[in-house]
């Protein structure tokens, strides 16, 4: 059997004894090691070399030695690098494979993004159901998301994992926009079934406001809008808790990740938005971002001309006819 995960230990002085049981995590392919080197550097040398947090990899195959090599190199903390169970990455028994490819030809013909990939869609299905119950995550609290080939523009002189802890934060986002309709037809309609059966668990002083119009509450339509969970920073144990895991397990057996194309974005927008108060999710307003094709750079003068940040504050995704932020504002203030 391979095994399932390989560490590798970095010698540093005594970590900072406020530092948070959290670590950076990726998702990635071997071929990424370029665009994963590149996220890593940037993260490193505007955040992580002052607070030397652990990295963690995971991936559908083992790991190749010149990844773990390069990886291990640029961190400034340990890393460790996990191995995707393969049912985790897999049809699921009740998917009903005929109907899943005859959806993903449909799909490809509609020019839907992603729209025949088998492989996308175990990785949405994986980011949201299993990712934070992997052996290498257990021991920890909290994540930040860390995609391969970001682009991040400003320096991090604090701790965001402080911050969220300090200030009673569960979730955290930098970017908010619409998701593709034709990927998710069914997916608001299998939530309001799960907000019926299950009312337990949504959160008075919800965000619902936020993913559905003119206060029209869970009966309402779903507006698209979504946290884009490329970049997240959250508490593992959100998705750990008794409401998500109902949620995850609903809308896996309603089978809409093979048979349509849910993302995972959309997935965790909701499950936040309607199990957590509002005042539980965070804006990262001062962060400069980018992930294909979506960038947002901080506005203020202190960010801009101070030199923390390297980006052009005039294109902002925060102030495109797309953006959900403005929707954001209005339910929980800037």
């Amino acid at each position: 059997m391979e095994p399932l995960h390989r560490r590798q230990r970095k010698i540093h002085c005594d970590p900072d004894p406020l530092r948070q049981n959290a670590t950076l995590m990726m998702l990635v392919r071997n071929f990424e090691i370029n665009d994963a080197l590149s996220s890593m550097r940037q993260i490193e040398d505007r955040f992580n070399r002052r607070y030397r947090y652990p990295w963690t990899f995971l991936n559908d195959e083992e790991f190749t030695q010149e990844f773990i090599q390069l990886t291990s190199g640029m961190a400034s903390g340990d890393t460790e690098y996990g191995l995707v169970p393969k049912e985790e990455w897999s049809w699921p028994d009740h998917i009903d494979r005929q109907k899943s490819r005859a959806s993903m030809k449909k799909m490809e013909d509609d020019e839907v993004i992603y729209g025949g990939s088998l492989t996308y869609r175990h990785m949405c299905r994986y980011n949201s159901g299993f990712f934070f119950n992997h052996p290498l995550l257990l021991k920890y609290d909290w994540y930040w998301r860390v995609e391969p080939s970001i682009e991040f523009y400003c320096d991090m002189n604090y701790d965001p994992f402080k911050l969220m802890k300090d200030n009673n934060k569960t979730y955290s986002f930098v970017i908010a926009i619409p998701e593709y309709p034709k990927t998710i037809p069914t997916l608001w309609d299998a939530t309001q079934r799960f907000a019926e059966r299950y009312p337990k668990y949504i959160a008075k002083d919800n965000a619902i406001d936020f993913i559905v119009d003119d206060q029209k509450g869970i009966k309402g339509p779903y507006n698209f809008c979504h946290f884009w969970s490329n970049f997240e920073i959250a508490d593992l144990n959100f998705w750990r808790s008794e409401a998500y895991t109902k949620y995850f397990q609903w809308l896996d057996e309603e089978g809409g990740f093979y048979y349509e194309r849910w993302g995972d974005a959309p997935v965790h927008s909701i499950a936040a938005s309607l199990l957590l108060s509002k005042e539980r999710i965070h804006h990262f307003a001062d962060i400069g971002y980018k992930h294909t094709p979506w960038l947002r750079c901080p506005t203020d003068d202190e960010s801009y001309f101070s030199g923390r940040c390297l980006c052009n504050r005039h294109e902002n995704f925060d102030e495109h006819v797309y953006s959900c932020l403005p929707k954001w504002f209005q339910i929980a203030g800037k």
